[in-house]
């Protein structure tokens, strides 16, 4: 294995939308993906741009539970499709510095298995 492992350059290549805020809320990161679903494919529209702006009261909220430490994971519908909201401080040394959140499409036809 060559070098350090690159986790942006692992984020990039999948296809889950992945966006990345700082702790004031900045959007710092957003994975080709995400930058596909949420800016039209041009990640430079929302770098640096305020998260709560683009979300309602009640978003801003959760938050704000968020960057206090907890994490929050629902499913949504939208233009035809299931998918698996994942959203989750991100620490260093134990201290959030920001959130994290995935946007996972679920397959009409994903099996679910029982493991004991």
């Amino acid at each position: 294995m060559e070098g350090l492992f690159n986790a942006g350059l692992a984020l990039d290549g999948i296809d889950i939308a992945v966006t990345i805020t700082d702790l004031e809320g900045r959007i710092v990161y957003l994975n080709p993906r995400s930058a596909e679903v949420n800016a039209g494919g041009d990640a430079s529209k929302l770098l640096g741009e305020q998260v709560r702006d683009c979300h309602s009261a009640r978003s801003n909220a959760i938050i704000e539970r968020l960057m206090a430490g907890e994490t929050n994971v629902y499913t949504i519908s939208k233009k035809g499709q299931r998918k698996l909201i994942y959203q989750s401080p991100w620490r260093v040394g134990g201290e959030v510095k920001g959130l994290i959140e995935f946007s996972i499409v679920i397959p009409e036809d994903m099996p679910h298995y029982d493991r004991g």
